[in-house]
């Protein structure tokens, strides 16, 4: 009993209070293994799934998107999800803590957290325009729904809750004085009140990136409902959150399945579901679609924003995280094809309402959730009530991405820092991340803010996330070694990693995301939006973006070689990429074999000076209640070798 009393004391717990095995009391863990998948899966199946995805299909040819994406998602997507759980899990610490492993790597770390910030800037302005809708469908008739509004056109078309078709007095006094072949050529240049809302009114968006215009007030207050709503779920780390991801990650499937099932008894539903499954096969020579394809699976699985590895650190030692890693992938992507087949059926309706064809029927940005599921919304009786719990879902699958990034953030300061201080006032922490979000998110709430939300979607977290990735299996993999991370999992899990993860971290996934990235340059194209071209000034601005998470990676290396000793710039090199002394399972009971205590005497005493006065008086302290539990002239009782005496 005095043993585990003493590692309780090393591990953070208070004295005399006892200890649960396997628990990290000074850090904390999951309440249970439940809530660690719910909040992985709440994580990596959010607003990408019903937002990013299906207009990435609608972009790059519906099916011909599929082929790519699952490829990415068996070779890259998969492997990597694992490698992050594993890596965060063994060591218990989060992006920053973790490259104990190799610290001239650390920098990888540093752009982690540099991309979960440009990605919490913007994300939280998505979920913010959620909770605008949630907050104007609360009223009897949806301000979507027609088109006598102040900020419709002419070319507006409208859909009556019947289900017939009904264009506004404007557009049918314009139609009139129509021939034929005229109102033909008109209708094809009609669009819905949903769009029209959006752009009109929600962002009346302004005609150029550079040109601000005003904050829209509205917006910004519930950017900061969000922001707020962030912190209270975080308010306590991983136990209070970890209590709200049981209604935030399960409800969204019960309103997905209802606008399903209303979605494909629509006319025309079939014809979008058939642009959705039909590969346009001339798409996938296209490398555009291929880097798409990998940045989804990137963006929406969450590997190299840091939050993996974060999220897995809060794991007991021994938790199952191979298991975790299939669960998880595997949910994700279903739910990205389950949500394509909800909005093609409703992409498909609008197509045959407005006579276009499926490709033009709605925006291929950031709008296609805000345009084309508020239109099949008023098609539902009662659509205040399911307008409602649809944009609940949004912003709950937003939320459960957002607490993540805020946690990655809070964690890497809180690691790094490590102090008992901050330890006990993390709340403070949390609270000065979300305040800094907000702010930065200011200019998103603005009349150009969509052109900059988009620019950084496809620059701040696109072929970043790529190199960091890549570099983060080279590092694992050849520089600490194959063989001591496959004996890590091995020792963390109690069975090796199978053989084709054990392929694909070695070879398959480095040399296939160094190929996306060689043609993604090569077959690049600037962003537009609709008909918008941008300026090359914001694609400057755009890359500098995404150059400065991959920047910090060869800045800390050449600070870390300049720090570390060595005579010559090669034994620097080889110091600075040696792992840590404190590198291993963070809990004393689990630092068996190659890490126990014994095997490491000698790593001890490259320690600073009262690091080693420190252990010698810990290890003092521990002989001296292990002989006091010594009895008899005979025969003596250890509690160490019998913990049970």
């Amino acid at each position: 009993m005095e043993e585990k009393q003493f590692s309780g004391i090393l591990n953070g717990a208070v004295p005399g209070e006892p200890v649960k095995s396997d628990e990290n009391s000074r850090r904390g863990n999951w309440g249970n293994q439940i809530e660690f998948v719910l909040t992985s899966v709440g994580y990596a199946v959010g607003l990408g799934n019903v937002w990013r995805f299906p207009y990435l299909c609608y972009r790059n040819g519906g099916g011909a998107f599929m082929f790519p994406y699952f490829i990415m998602l068996v070779f890259c997507g998969i492997p990597l999800f694992f490698l992050e759980l594993s890596f965060g899990q063994f060591a218990s610490q989060g992006c920053l803590g973790v490259w104990k492993i190799s610290p001239m790597f650390k920098g990888v770390g540093y752009g982690m957290m540099v991309v979960s910030t440009y990605i919490g800037i913007y994300y939280n302005v998505v979920i913010c325009l959620a909770f605008y809708y949630f907050f104007m469908s609360m009223t009897n008739l949806l301000p979507w729904t027609y088109c006598n509004n102040p900020w419709n056109t002419p070319d507006c078309s409208g859909v009556v809750s019947s289900g017939h078709y009904l264009n506004n007095s404007l557009a049918n006094s314009t139609s009139s004085l129509m021939s034929g072949v005229s109102e033909v050529v008109n209708r094809t240049k009609r669009t819905s009140p949903s769009e029209e809302y959006w752009k009109h009114y929600v962002l009346d968006i302004s005609d150029d990136i550079g040109n601000f215009g005003e904050v829209r007030l509205p917006i910004l207050g519930c950017l900061a409902v969000a922001w707020l709503v962030v912190f209270l779920c975080l308010i306590r780390g991983v136990k209070s959150s970890g209590k709200v991801v049981y209604f935030t990650a399960t409800f969204p499937y019960l309103v997905l399945t209802i606008l399903f099932i209303r979605g494909i008894t629509l006319d025309g539903a079939i014809n979008g579901i058939k642009y959705y499954l039909t590969p346009q096969w001339h798409k996938v020579l296209d490398a555009k679609v291929w880097g798409d394809a990998a940045s989804q699976i990137f963006y929406s699985l969450g590997c190299a924003w840091g939050g993996l590895i974060t999220m897995a650190s809060y794991n007991k030692f021994h938790n199952n995280c191979f298991r975790d890693s299939i669960i998880i992938s595997i949910t994700n992507c279903a739910t990205s094809v389950y949500a394509g087949f909800v909005i093609f059926s409703i992409l498909g309706f609008m197509a045959n309402h407005l006579n276009v064809p499926v490709s033009e029927v709605a925006d291929h940005g950031p709008g296609l959730a805000f345009v084309a599921y508020p239109e099949a919304l008023t098609l539902l009786p009662i659509s205040p009530l399911w307008s409602l719990l649809f944009f609940f879902m949004l912003i709950l699958l937003g939320l459960g991405t957002q607490f993540c990034l805020l946690e990655t953030l809070v964690t890497a300061i809180v690691d790094e820092i490590g102090t008992d201080w901050i330890m006990k006032h993390k709340t403070v922490v949390t609270l000065s991340v979300a305040i800094v979000g907000f702010l930065l998110g200011v200019p998103l709430t603005t009349q150009a803010g969509i052109y900059w939300l988009l620019l950084m979607d496809n620059y701040a977290a696109s072929f970043s996330l790529v190199i960091i990735s890549c570099i983060m299996c080279v590092c694992v993999m050849y520089i600490y070694g194959h063989v001591n991370y496959f004996k890590d999992v091995e020792m963390m899990l109690g069975f090796p990693p199978p053989l084709f993860f054990k392929v694909c971290w070695r070879f398959i996934s480095p040399v296939i995301i160094f190929c996306i990235l060689v043609f993604t340059v090569i077959q690049y194209k600037p962003i537009t939006y609709n008909d918008y071209v941008y300026p090359g000034w914001s694609l400057a601005v755009g890359f500098c973006m995404a150059l400065s998470s991959v920047i910090c990676i060869p800045i800390y290396a050449l600070y870390k070689i300049s720090r570390s000793p060595g005579a010559t710039f090669r034994e620097r090199l080889k110091n600075a990429c040696r792992c840590d002394p404190k590198w291993g399972p963070a809990l004393r009971e689990h630092r068996t074999g190659r890490y126990a205590p014994m095997a490491c005497e000698e790593v001890v005493e490259s320690r600073p000076l009262k690091e080693k006065e420190d252990l010698k008086e810990e290890e003092k302290g521990r002989r001296d209640e292990i002989n006091l539990t010594t009895h008899g002239s005979n025969g003596s009782t250890n509690t160490h070798n019998n913990p049970s005496a």
